[in-house]
């Protein structure tokens, strides 16, 4: 297919452009950064400079696609002020959306966010209700980025019901690679008791890339919605024993599918798109949470 694919010069659209180029997909590539006029290695993807933002530049970019992948978006509340987070994040989903109906684009990869049911970075905080957390958890968010994000696959509901699109929404957990593994993740391998927001939770870019293939291919009707994280968490805790000293009884703890299992649960992922994770931080860091020599 003729895929474009927004924020490629991002962390996940990098991947992205890589894994979909891969897998034999015609991929334009874009993003805020400027072009520079060079040639290019064999095989490189076009790009396009573009502010999607602006509803124009949305078209133009997405004119002649058969599949988008939206990854574009500022990627956290607190670096940014309030405003700018969710006029960006909302109104460049909005116009991309609208671009692939109104140009009859056939499907629709939503990047979304673990973020969305609202106990990430809210003013008042909040536990949520149960873990493993799946796609029926209730969805409470006070930020400006987990409302756009929830806003999102609202506008995917309404393109579906407006037009012949199909639209998957993926809520990536954390997403790691080579050189954040360390810095990120090592705390929680050294101490089961930072278990966070995300439950102990993570994804390897390479990981989401794959199931990014998968959902740009699906033949899924309508507008689903995936959590993607990889099955086991961060350091391999006993999950059961670091949530009970974490928050005692405050989350209902649900059945697990293995002792170190992961605080989101991607099921619905694994039955319904035929994805499974391939990598670990295993892979990359020691028992002491330090990247591995070989890795």
């Amino acid at each position: 297919m003729r895929v474009v694919v927004t924020g490629a010069h991002g962390k996940v659209g990098r991947a992205a452009v890589k894994a979909l180029a891969e897998a034999g997909h015609e991929v334009t590539a874009t993003d805020l950064t400027r072009p520079v006029w060079e040639r290019h290695d064999p095989g490189t993807p076009r790009y396009v400079q573009a502010d999607l933002t602006d509803a124009g530049q949305a078209f133009a970019v997405t004119h002649g696609a058969e599949a988008v992948v939206h990854a574009a978006a500022i990627p956290d509340p607190t670096s940014n002020p309030a405003h700018v987070v969710f006029q960006n994040n909302l109104m460049s989903t909005f116009n991309m959306i609208e671009a692939a109906v109104r140009f009859g684009v056939r499907r629709f990869v939503n990047i979304s966010s673990e973020t969305v049911p609202g106990f990430f970075f809210p003013e008042r905080p909040f536990l949520p209700d149960y873990a493993p957390v799946d796609e029926e958890h209730p969805i409470r968010p006070q930020d400006p980025y987990a409302l756009a994000k929830h806003f999102g696959e609202q506008l995917m509901d309404a393109a579906v019901r407006r037009s012949d699109i199909r639209c998957i929404s993926l809520r990536p957990s954390w997403v790691q690679h080579e050189g954040n593994y360390e810095r990120n993740l090592g705390p929680q391998v050294r101490d089961a008791s930072v278990v966070g927001a995300g439950l102990l939770s993570y994804i390897d870019v390479y990981d989401l890339a794959d199931a990014i293939v998968l959902a740009a291919e699906s033949e899924l009707p309508g507008h689903e919605v995936f959590y993607i994280a990889s099955p086991d968490n961060a350091g391999g805790h006993d999950f059961a024993a670091s949530l009970r000293r974490s928050h005692g009884d405050r989350v209902e703890l649900r059945a697990l599918a293995r002792p170190d299992a992961s605080g989101i649960s991607c099921a619905k992922a694994h039955r319904l798109l035929g994805w499974t994770p391939k990598r670990s931080w295993r892979d990359y860091l020691d028992e002491n949470g330090r990247t591995r020599k070989e890795a």
